[in-house]
């Protein structure tokens, strides 16, 4: 991937702009909105059957047949076939829609009409247009373009009817655990995106200059929410978190989005219920609200209706050692990893996602409880990370934290961390202690599987990955 990261200083001219400025033909037809009549939504024109409406939009696709005309036309809450026959509009109407090109916008008027051959069931048989700019030749077209063409071009991407219908998705999934959430009883909590402290691996930390001291970008706000269910209850917080990870992988981004949760009072049991509830809650939500997108994709719905249907499958890490090796020969040992090519084998057994638990201590985070098994020497911690079906990897992962102070003083020590950074956290432990759990999901993880997409560059709108910052 050719690297965009580099761009030129804005205050030098880089380019004669003398060459940019667009012809008189391309330019704006109207002044201001104050020129368009007042216009309804696409979406709204399912309920004016036989009625005369106006919408506003860009076209994105046009047909013609002589004397007739089939223009695409979307607005973002939906899309709609606008008619224009010639014998029924007039002369300035037909040149005004002949003179239109992909990605040109207007406000169309016309009468809608009910069409059960269209995804949408209505077109709209047009009576008048008002053109408002004729857009030049659209840079992407119908030929196959390379990932570097598109994403350097992501801004104009997002147009597409493929880039649209995932962002739906998007969209569907952040509103559908927000609305969980609520219904639950928890209460959200804007955490800092300045962090003075790791909360997991410091070696994926961005470092940043704050007035000349050290600070780092969030990779997740759990810390802070821990303090906010002292408060509040039940707690989340739903926001960009930053990984300074190298990685190419197509799961992989170096800015996304996370949602983590705090549940006070609860062990990993009741944890694990809730993850589960909350993920077919998700997939439920779109497979009832966005089908005509999933259609779109070419999503196989039947899978994840499987996933909403049918109780998730629970293993300890343990376990899945020894499943892994039995069915695979994996030869992996009890304090290994669970990475994607393991990720990968469990998909290849199970339809429904797979719940990791009890992970060896060495390989988690510093703030989970430990405990070890009988008969057994390995340290433990209380932590379980969700495997989604179809090869999409780990798109939640939480665990019990730990709540007696001394130990997990005894921890801090051992792991060399400055206690002066986490005596905030500590007095946690000191004033009111509890047993509680938390979670967090990866939002684009969880687009980039429900809706089938290959790469999760895909499931953001301007990707941030190892070699691309750019636009």
């Amino acid at each position: 991937m050719n690297n965009k990261t580099d761009k030129p200083d804005q205050k030098e001219a880089d380019v004669d702009f003398s060459s940019l400025y667009l012809d008189e033909h391309n330019l704006p037809k109207i002044k201001s909105a104050s020129e368009l009549e007042k216009a309804t939504t696409i979406i709204n024109t399912k309920s004016l059957i036989g009625k005369e409406a106006v919408i506003n939009g860009w076209v994105y696709g046009i047909r013609s047949s002589g004397k007739i005309m089939f223009l695409m036309v979307r607005d973002g809450s939906a899309d709609i076939q606008v008619v224009v026959e010639k014998s029924q509009v007039t002369e300035e109407v037909w040149e005004d829609a002949q003179s239109l090109t992909n990605e040109s916008s207007l406000q169309v008027k016309g009468l809608i009409k009910e069409d059960k051959r269209s995804p949408f069931g209505v077109e709209m048989q047009l009576t008048a247009i008002k053109v408002i700019q004729i857009a030049p030749e659209f840079p992407i077209g119908k030929k196959e373009h390379g990932p570097d063409f598109l994403l350097d071009n992501r801004h104009l991407w997002l147009r597409s009817q493929s880039q649209r219908a995932v962002m739906q998705i998007r969209d569907e999934i952040f509103w559908s655990i927000t609305s969980f959430l609520r219904e639950e009883g928890f209460v959200r909590f804007d955490t800092p995106i300045f962090q003075p402290v790791s909360c997991e691996d410091t070696s994926e930390l961005f470092e940043v200059d704050y007035f000349g001291d050290k600070t780092y970008l969030t990779q997740s706000g759990q810390l802070y929410c821990e303090a906010a269910e002292f408060a509040l209850g039940r707690t989340y917080d739903f926001g960009p978190v930053f990984r300074a990870e190298k990685s190419k992988t197509r799961k992989h981004l170096i800015e996304f989005w996370m949602m983590d949760a705090e549940l006070p009072f609860a062990g990993l049991d009741e944890l694990m219920d809730f993850e589960e509830a909350m993920l077919k809650r998700i997939v439920s939500d779109c497979l009832k609200n966005k089908a005509y997108e999933l259609s779109i994709l070419k999503r196989d719905i039947s899978k994840l209706e499987t996933v909403r249907d049918k109780k998730f499958i629970r293993h300890s890490h343990k376990e899945v050692i020894e499943l892994l090796n039995s069915k695979f020969d994996a030869k992996l040992s009890e304090l290994d990893d669970i990475g994607a090519p393991e990720e990968a084998m469990l998909s290849e057994l199970y339809e429904v996602p797979v719940f990791i638990y009890d992970w060896p201590a060495e390989i988690k985070a510093f703030y989970m409880p430990k405990f070890k098994r009988p008969g057994e020497n390995i340290e433990r911690v209380r932590a379980v990370d969700l495997v989604a079906s179809e090869g999409a990897g780990e798109i939640m992962g939480g665990a019990e934290r730990e709540f007696n102070y001394n130990i997990l003083l005894d921890e801090l020590k051992k792991r060399k961390y400055k206690y002066e950074d986490y005596a905030w956290y500590m007095d946690l432990r000191k004033y009111g202690s509890i047993p509680h759990s938390g979670f967090g999901i990866g939002l684009e993880r969880t687009v980039r599987w429900i809706s089938g997409v290959a790469h999760i560059r895909e499931t953001i709108p301007f990707p941030r990955m190892l070699n691309r910052l750019y636009p």
